[in-house]
């Protein structure tokens, strides 16, 4: 049997959490249950198709877009349009057929990926399942600009373009 004091803090415990749950969100309500989350997020559980390494956060983007890069459903740039206008790599999708983890390293078995995952800068951390967290490639100031590889480029498209003009 409780006692006249006991029953006294049962009460007030009562009336604070009463307090705070009106304070709290559905979704920090539902969090707050003994329970937990229902459901776990997508690709920490490592039962997935793509590696998923990560380049920028999340929440710099307002929506999404993913792009083939090479042959299809092999390797994947998902682009993130930011609310400037710009887009940039938000993160990598890496098809299991094409890489495997060697520790916390992910590794590519094809020549694709292996130029993706050295397009990456600093160390890549193994974050959870089949996430991983690397620094996206150094920005070029312009002042640099035109790079080799941008002179090399046009150079190749003004000789594309002279050709195609000739054979038409």
């Amino acid at each position: 049997m409780a006692t006249a004091r006991q029953k006294q803090a049962a009460r007030k415990n009562l009336v604070k959490a009463r307090r705070a749950w009106k304070q709290m969100s559905s979704r920090a309500r539902s969090r707050r249950q003994p329970e937990g989350r229902s459901r776990s997020r997508p690709g920490t559980k490592g039962s997935g198709r793509y590696y998923r390494v990560v380049v920028r956060d999340k929440s710099e983007f307002s929506s999404f877009r993913t792009q083939d890069v090479g042959r299809p459903n092999h390797v994947q740039r998902l682009a993130g349009h930011r609310k400037s206008g710009s887009w940039a790599t938000q993160a990598w999708l890496i098809s299991k057929k094409d890489a495997h983890r060697d520790g916390d390293r992910l590794v590519g078995d094809t020549a694709g990926v292996r130029k993706v995952l050295r397009s990456l800068r600093g160390p890549m951390r193994h974050v959870k399942g089949d996430i991983f967290e690397a620094r996206p490639r150094r920005n070029v100031p312009e002042r640099e600009k035109p790079t080799p590889a941008q002179q090399r480029a046009r150079r190749r498209n003004i000789r594309k373009a002279q050709k195609a003009r000739r054979t038409s």
